[in-house]
C-alpha cells in the first residue's frame, strides 16, 4: 500500500457530507481516515500544504470515449486515464463504440484490466445495449453487469426499436444498472453536420434541428416509464429537451440528465469559419439554447456534468467541414470551462459545481465515488479555483488535441490529483 498522506490546510468542500471548511485530510491505506482541524500525521506519512486550494472528491464522468480496442491513434485507455487524472477526474466511464464494441464480457472485462494496469483513473466500462452496435439483437445484460459494467448505451447511436430499448431497460433494471441514451431521431437529423439555424443557412451546411433531440428524448422517458428503468440522458442541449426531461421527474419517471461543458459555454456561433473542432454531435446550438440548458443544471433538471470526451486524429479534424468526424477532447478543460462559466460568471459555487462534477454524477452510476466520508475510497482532486491559464492543445495528455477551447484563458486548475490514496498527477512535479 501507498503510504500515509495528511493535506494540511486546505479548504475542504464535500458536498456528500455538507462540507465547507478549511480543515486537514488524512489518507491512509487507500482510504479516507480522518478529516479534522490539526490532524496528527502518522509515522511515515507525507504531509503536503495545500493552504489557499480546494480539496474535494475526485471528479467523476460519465461519458469518455477512450477509443481502445480499435482506434488507438486517438486515444488509448491508459493516455485517456492520465489526461483524466490531470483534469481532475478520478473515475471515468468508457463508452462501448470502440471496434470492436463493448458487448461481451470479455470486453468489459478487457476494458477494467487496462485501466487497472494503467494505474491512473478508474475506468469504468459502460456495455452495449445491442451486438455489434447494430441496434437489432440484445447484449446479454446480466453477463456485462456481472463482468463489470456499470451502465449500458450503444452511444454514438441512438437505439431506436422501442421494442428492444424496453426489453433492455427491463433488463437493466433487474441489475440495478442505468440505460445511457444517445437520444437522436436519425430521420430528422438526417445528415446534418451542424445545428439548424440562421448561421447553417449563411455557411451553407445541412442543420440538425431540435426536434431530432427532443423527439428522441420524449420517446426515451415515455419507454422509462412504461418499463419504470432507470434512464440517463447523455448531452443535452436544447431547450425543448430539458422541458420534456422537467415534466418525465414531475410524473416520477426515473430520468437524470447530463450536459457537457461546450454546450454550456459555446453556441453555433463557435463554427463559423467552417472550423471543424466545433462541430460536435449534438452540435452546438442556439443562445437560447445555451441559457436554457445551463439554467437547467442550476435548477438541477439538469443532474450533472459530463465531458462527453471524443478524441480525434488531427488528420481526420483537418478535412472539409462535412467530411470531419463528430467530436471535441473535454477531460483536460472542463473544471476550468465550468469555473469559469459558472463560477466566476454567478450561475453555480463552488460547493455546487462539485456536486454536479463529483458527487451527482457517481450516485447516477452506483459507483464508489464522489465523497470523503471517512472509510470512502481516497480519490482526491486538489485545485486553485483562482488559478487562469491559457488552453494550449499540444500540452495535453490526451493523444488527440481537437479541443474548441484552444487558446482561451480558463479559470481553476487541478494541482494534484489522488487515486486510492496515491498521487498520480502533481502539475508542480509533472512537467
Amino acid at each position: 500500500m501507498s503510504r500515509p498522506i495528511l493535506l494540511q490546510g486546505g479548504r475542504i468542500i464535500d458536498p456528500s457530507q455538507k462540507l465547507d471548511e478549511r480543515l486537514d485530510l488524512l489518507l491512509v491505506d487507500g482510504r479516507v481516515a480522518g478529516i479534522g482541524q490539526a490532524l496528527e500525521a502518522p509515522a511515515g506519512c507525507e504531509v503536503l500544504d495545500v493552504a489557499g486550494l480546494i480539496v474535494a472528491p475526485g471528479l467523476v464522468d460519465l461519458h469518455v470515449h477512450l477509443r481502445e480496442p480499435g482506434d488507438e491513434h486517438k486515444e488509448t485507455i491508459a493516455s485517456g486515464a492520465r489526461a483524466a487524472v490531470a483534469g481532475g477526474f478520478t473515475s471515468v466511464c468508457a463508452m462501448p463504440n470502440t471496434r470492436p464494441p463493448i458487448d461481451d464480457p470479455a470486453a468489459v472485462g478487457f476494458v477494467r484490466a487496462q485501466g487497472e494496469h494503467a494505474g491512473f483513473a478508474h475506468v469504468y466500462p459502460v456495455g452495449a445495449v445491442s451486438v455489434g452496435l447494430k441496434g437489432e439483437e440484445m447484449t446479454e445484460i446480466g453477463e456485462l453487469g456481472a463482468a463489470g459494467a456499470v451502465a449500458i448505451s450503444d452511444d454514438g447511436r441512438p437505439v431506436w426499436d422501442s421494442g428492444l430499448l424496453s426489453r433492455a431497460l427491463e433488463y437493466a433494471s433487474a441489475f440495478d444498472i442505468p440505460y445511457f441514451s444517445h437520444s437522436e431521431e436519425l430521420g430528422l437529423s438526417a445528415k446534418g453536420v451542424m445545428n439548424e439555424g440562421t448561421i447553417s443557412t449563411s455557411l451553407g451546411l445541412r442543420g440538425i434541428p431540435n426536434a431530432a433531440e427532443d423527439a428522441a428524448v420524449a420517446r426515451d422517458c415515455i419507454i422509462a416509464e412504461l418499463t419504470g428503468g432507470q434512464l440517463h440522458i447523455l448531452h443535452v442541449s436544447t431547450r425543448g429537451a430539458v422541458e420534456i426531461v422537467r415534466a418525465a421527474k414531475a410524473r416520477g419517471v426515473r430520468v437524470t440528465a447530463e450536459v457537457t461543458p461546450h454546450h454550456l459555454s459555446l453556441t453555433d456561433e463557435a463554427v463559423r469559419g467552417y472550423r471543424t473542432e466545433a462541430k460536435m454531435n449534438p452540435p452546438l446550438r442556439a443562445a437560447a439554447d445555451v441559457s436554457a440548458v445551463r439554467d437547467a443544471l442550476v435548477e438541477g433538471v439538469i443532474d450533472c456534468i459530463a465531458t462527453d470526451h471524443a478524441p480525434h486524429h488531427y488528420e481526420d479534424k483537418e478535412r472539409e467541414f462535412d467530411d470531419a468526424p463528430f467530436g471535441v477532447v473535454g477531460l483536460e478543460t472542463a473544471l476550468g470551462v465550468c469555473v469559469r462559466d459558472l463560477v466566476v460568471a454567478g450561475r453555480l459555487d463552488l460547493p455546487e459545481l462539485i456536486d454536479r462534477l463529483s458527487c451527482r454524477p457517481a450516485k447516477i452510476a452506483g459507483l464508489p465515488a464522489g465523497t470523503l466520508a471517512e472509510g470512502s475510497p481516497a480519490d482526491v482532486v486538489v485545485f486553485d479555483a483562482e488559478g487562469r491559464w491559457t488552453c494550449q492543445p499540444e500540452e495535453f495528455y490526451s493523444l488527440s488535441r481537437n479541443t474548441p477551447f484552444a487558446g482561451q484563458e480558463l479559470v481553476g486548475r487541478v494541482v494534484m490529483t489522488l487515486v486510492s490514496g496515491r498521487t498520480v498527477h502533481n502539475r508542480r512535479e509533472d512537467r
